[in-house]
């Protein structure tokens, strides 16, 4: 039988790859509570505006789990993302420049649904590997 921290990490890891890298960002429905707290990006509409970013600005982006660790009720990950420039990003016009850079996310999970999120990307990085410097 699962332990409560072996489902809420399997909860995660579905979650990150229906919506992050499936881009099925209506799974939201699906993976976060009623009263989800946005803590990165304000809302699960925020939340999805932002994977819509990326998603066309990176449109060969994957993400890839290198650690995950329930404790709890909260799933901690770290993970990367690579992707190719190809879509406007902020502002910023395609460069065709790749990016690969690590990010933290922190989750809490209730009864099988994502209740929290907040998390944080290494943008120095990441901003650098676009402009090529």
């Amino acid at each position: 039988m699962k332990t409560m921290e072996q489902k809420n990490v399997e909860t995660v890891n579905q979650f990150i790859e229906a919506f992050w890298n499936q881009s099925e960002l209506d799974s939201v429905d699906r993976f976060l509570s009623n009263d989800y707290q946005e803590l990165s990006y304000q809302s699960k509409e925020g939340l999805k505006k932002f994977a819509a970013t990326i998603l066309e600005a990176f449109p060969d982006k994957q993400y890839t789990v290198e650690e995950i660790i329930g404790q709890g009720d909260k799933v901690l990950v770290r993970m990367t993302v690579k992707g190719t420039h190809q879509g406007m990003f902020f502002g910023t016009a395609p460069t065709g420049n790749t990016i690969d850079v690590t990010l933290y996310r922190q989750y809490r999970v209730e009864d099988g649904k994502i209740a929290e999120h907040r998390g944080w990307i290494d943008m120095v990085t990441m901003w650098s590997q676009i402009r090529g410097s």
